[in-house]
């Protein structure tokens, strides 16, 4: 017999054939975020600027961003955290996306150098149950594992005692490995060896490309054009650059790199030439002969003018009353330390602060200095590979302190802000005493010719950055102390235009912490201009803008392999299927009871 055409028979085998093929568990690739919620850090520090990918890596990374927000699930929450030498919550956990893309598209770029331990800790505090933070009264998020995404070009280095607890992080490189780049890494002013009535401007250039270059260098005076040259430098190298000021006594000095390249936040420095009085030095000693004659060199004359005395005058009324007024602008503490912190910069050696961010370990026998920052005003140009030591104490410095001098037993120097001013902190005794009271030398180094360098440039630099008057460059970001006997309040006026009044703090001192942009300075009181300070990049690792798209980033013990494309993964339909066959189900039902016949 001719079968009958039956709907309900047509729907029963429909609903078969989509139930074997749920069960055959069909699938496609794609995109993947696994797990149900993330965090995302994203990279807005100054190499973040670059244009190698178009139009900026900024803009590179948050489109990256996006690409994964598209991919989240329903119910699934993330965080948006963006970091530069510090960190903040653009966006806490949600799982609105579109609050996550506001909170994306609001991140906007710094000239600030790159750290990722600040966003780490704030990312694991929202990971880890055991180190869960709250601001306020309200906590951020429950402690639960997080994929954590880091968006950044790779420039900070490596993080060092961390661990990652229930973070499973992935590095997502944003631009190009073999980018080049020339940027200006000093530029300062000093007196002329051979006519100390005349300045002169030195500046320092770095080439971070594969290939020589010949760049045009541009030198200003208050605006107006005073030299022209070309600079070659070759591949990878440094090159150093001097011009003749003559007998100018005042001014703003700008050099400017011309020749364009996708960096252009360092091809710019500037520097303040003001009429500049010697800082004042306090020094605290029970005798250190090698320090004391490394502080009475004509190099170190030019900078400071030193006052001694002895421990035991640390506890008299009228010290402790010159240290609270700020009196001096740098006090070294030779094996000693007071009881509370002056209002001043310190140098501390073979001691530590009374603060509670540092600390020292027991005495270790011969570190050995393997590494020091040539970057740094205090270290650059300081050669220490010939430097012994017999005993030194590694240090524990305070989050945000910059290392100096490392050894492979620890830090051996290191220099912290604290409140507008900073603390330089040296972990080896010069001499020490035996049980006989008798001084013996602890290292070689003040026999080295670079220990007088070393102790100048320390003088220098504590000098003109405590006083904007002897022309004090700063970092993006760093607080700025200024000085002033008047009772009329001051106003800075940033290199954009604005104003800013500084309310004062003490007796004689201003802070102002407001130095995101790149120029120059200009503090007034009662309506005149009495100083000015300036604010330079001045980062090697910010100007070598070559992008670490390969290999790895080492968080802690963890090497964390860049990924430069999502990993793939097979998306599934069989819960689809199911539900369709749920639906033919209920039509054939429907259809049966209803006693519809083809």
């Amino acid at each position: 017999q001719r079968m009958r055409q039956s709907l309900l028979l047509f729907l029963q085998l429909l609903l078969l054939a989509i139930v074997a093929l749920a069960l055959l568990r069909p699938n496609w690739e794609g995109g993947r975020l696994a797990g149900d919620r993330y965090i995302f850090l994203v990279d807005n520090s100054a190499s973040m600027n670059a244009t190698d990918v178009v139009p900026t890596r900024l803009d590179e990374a948050k489109r990256r961003v996006e690409q994964l927000l598209d991919q989240m699930d329903s119910g699934s929450k993330g965080m948006i955290i963006s970091f530069s030498d510090t960190a903040q919550v653009e966006q806490s956990y949600t799982d609105n996306v579109q609050e996550l893309r506001r909170a994306l598209a609001a991140i906007r770029p710094t000239i600030h150098s790159t750290s990722l331990d600040e966003a780490l800790r704030l990312a694991a505090g929202l990971a880890n149950p055991s180190t869960s933070i709250e601001i306020g009264n309200a906590q951020l998020a429950e402690p639960l594992p997080a994929k954590l995404y880091i968006l950044s070009d790779g420039r900070f280095p490596d993080v060092r005692g961390f661990s990652l607890g229930n973070l499973e992080p992935e590095f997502v490189p944003i631009g190009m490995a073999d980018a080049a780049n020339v940027g200006i890494i000093a530029f300062t002013t000093g007196r002329s060896e051979l006519h100390p009535d005349q300045l002169q401007a030195f500046a320092r250039l770095e080439n971070h490309g594969a290939e020589p270059v010949t760049v045009n260098l541009e030198l200003y005076l208050d605006g107006q054009l005073l030299d022209a040259r070309h600079s070659k430098i070759a591949a990878g190298e440094a090159a150093s650059e001097a011009f003749g000021l003559g007998s100018v006594d005042r001014g703003v000095l700008r050099l400017a790199v011309t020749t364009p390249d996708v960096f252009m936040q360092d091809n710019q420095a500037w520097a303040v030439i003001n009429p500049s009085r010697r800082a004042r030095v306090l020094l605290v000693t029970s005798g250190n002969e090698p320090l004391q004659r490394a502080l009475t060199v004509p190099s170190a004359q030019q900078w400071a003018e030193v006052t001694e005395i002895k421990p035991d005058a640390l506890k008299n009324p009228e010290q402790k009353k010159l240290a609270a007024a700020g009196a001096f602008d740098l006090v070294i503490y030779d094996r000693c330390r007071p009881e509370q912190m002056p209002q001043a910069n310190t140098w501390f050696i073979g001691a530590v602060p009374p603060l509670a961010d540092w600390s020292a370990s027991d005495p270790v026998v011969q570190p050995q200095i393997i590494d020091s920052d040539r970057s740094h005003p205090i270290t650059q140009g300081i050669e220490l590979g010939d430097v012994d030591v017999l005993e030194g104490r590694p240090l524990k410095a305070p989050p945000g302190a910059t290392r100096l001098i490392d050894s492979n037993k620890g830090i051996l120097m290191a220099i912290s802000p604290r409140e507008g001013f900073e603390d330089a902190v040296l972990g080896i005794d010069l001499l020490k005493t035996d049980e006989h009271g008798e001084a013996y030398a602890n290292t070689n180094w003040p026999i080295k010719l670079s220990f007088p360098l070393f102790v100048s440039n320390l003088l220098q630099y504590f000098g003109r950055n405590q006083q904007a008057s002897a022309g004090a460059s700063y970092h993006p970001g760093q607080p700025v102390v200024l000085r002033s006997d008047s009772a009329a309040p001051l106003v800075v006026r940033t290199p954009s235009g604005e104003s800013a009044e500084i309310p004062r703090s003490r007796q004689s001192t201003f802070n102002f912490a407001q130095t995101d942009q790149l120029g120059v300075y200009e503090v007034r009181e009662a309506g005149k201009a009495t100083q000015q300070f300036a604010v330079n990049l001045f980062d090697s690792r910010e100007s070598d803008i070559r992008a670490r798209t390969e290999g790895s980033i080492k968080i802690g013990f963890s090497e964390v392999t860049a990924q430069s494309r999502w990993e793939p993964a097979r998306r599934e339909i069989w819960k689809f299927l199911l539900v369709l066959a749920l639906g033919v189900l209920l039509f054939e039902w429907y259809i049966y009871n209803r006693r519809v016949y083809l």
